[in-house]
C-alpha cells in the first residue's frame, strides 16, 4: 500500500478492514504473510489469557484488530455469556465480558500506540467479539489525552456493547457493518438496556449493501431465513461470517451487485 489508508474510497477501505479483521483470526506467521500482500510490513500480536489482537503497521498508518469469537475457546464463549453491564473506564456502563478482554490487552496496546504516535494514523477494527472489543478500545483512545482520537471505527458483525450513555458519547466514527440476520447483532438484548453505536451499513440477503429499514427490512430479513433453509443453513448463524462479509464487500468495493435472485 503505497497510500494512507485516508486516501482510499470507503467502498475499498470498508474491504480492507474486513480482511485485516479475518487476518486477526491467524497464526503469527500466516498473518504477516497476508498483512504483507495488503501492505502492512510490521506486525505485532497481542496475547494474553485468550484475548488477542493484532497491530498491522506501515509508515502512515497503525490499524488496531482485535481477534473475534472462537467456538472451541472457552475464553471467548464466556466473555458473550457475560454480559452483566459494569461500570465503563469512560462514561455510562458497558458489557463486562468484552470489558474484561480489552483490560487484559490495553496496558500492552496503550503503551504500543503511545509508542508510535503521532507519525502513523491510528484505525480500529474487529469482527465479532472483536468488534466489540476494538470498540471499547477506540473509546478508551478518545478519552486519553495521551493517545491522539481514532481516524475511524470499522466492525463486523458487531454486538451491543453498552447502554445508551456510553455509545452516545463514545466520541468515534464508527461504521458498523451488518449482514442480514446475523445472530451476533441482535445481543446483548435492547431490554437489558444495550444500544448499537456508529453508522448502521446494512447487507441485505442477496449479499447488496441496501440502506432498507422498516418494513423493507423485516422482509428481507424473511427472504433471508428462507434461503438459508433452501441450503440447509440456519441463517441467524451463517451470516455472522466474516467470510459472507468480505464476499459482499468485494462486490461493493468494485461497483457490482449480486443478482436479485438465488
Amino acid at each position: 500500500m503505497t497510500s494512507s489508508i485516508k486516501d482510499i474510497d470507503f467502498r475499498k477501505r470498508a474491504l480492507l478492514f474486513a480482511k485485516l479483521s479475518k487476518i486477526s483470526y491467524y497464526n503469527i506467521k500466516e498473518a504477516k504473510k497476508q498483512a504483507k500482500i495488503l501492505g502492512f510490513s510490521e506486525v505485532e500480536f497481542y496475547n494474553k489469557d485468550g484475548a488477542q489482537a493484532y497491530r498491522f503497521m506501515n509508515d502512515k498508518d497503525l490499524v488496531i484488530a482485535c481477534r473475534g469469537t472462537q467456538p472451541t475457546q472457552w475464553n471467548d464463549i464466556s466473555a458473550d455469556l457475560k454480559a452483566m453491564p459494569v461500570v465503563a473506564e469512560t462514561v455510562s456502563r458497558v458489557h463486562s465480558g468484552f470489558k474484561a478482554e480489552v483490560d487484559e490487552l490495553w496496558p500492552m496496546i496503550m503503551a504500543d500506540i503511545m509508542s508510535k504516535q503521532p507519525k502513523q494514523r491510528l484505525w480500529f477494527c474487529g469482527h465479532s467479539l472483536g468488534a466489540a472489543m476494538a470498540t471499547i478500545m477506540a473509546s478508551r483512545c478518545h478519552y486519553n489525552t495521551k493517545i491522539p482520537n481514532p481516524q475511524e471505527l470499522y466492525t463486523y458483525g458487531s454486538p451491543r456493547v453498552g447502554w445508551k450513555g456510553y455509545v452516545v458519547h463514545l466520541g468515534v466514527v464508527h461504521h458498523r457493518w451488518k449482514n442480514n440476520n446475523d445472530i451476533v447483532t441482535t445481543v446483548p438484548y435492547k431490554w437489558m438496556g444495550y444500544k448499537h453505536h456508529g453508522q448502521e451499513h446494512y447487507i441485505n440477503a442477496f449479499g447488496n449493501v441496501r440502506n432498507i429499514t422498516g418494513w423493507q427490512r423485516v422482509k428481507d430479513k424473511l427472504r433471508g431465513r428462507w434461503f438459508g433453509l433452501r441450503h440447509g443453513q440456519i441463517d441467524a448463524f451463517s451470516d455472522h461470517s466474516i467470510d459472507h462479509y468480505i464476499t459482499s464487500l468485494d462486490m461493493f468495493s468494485r461497483g457490482k451487485e449480486f443478482p436479485q435472485h438465488r
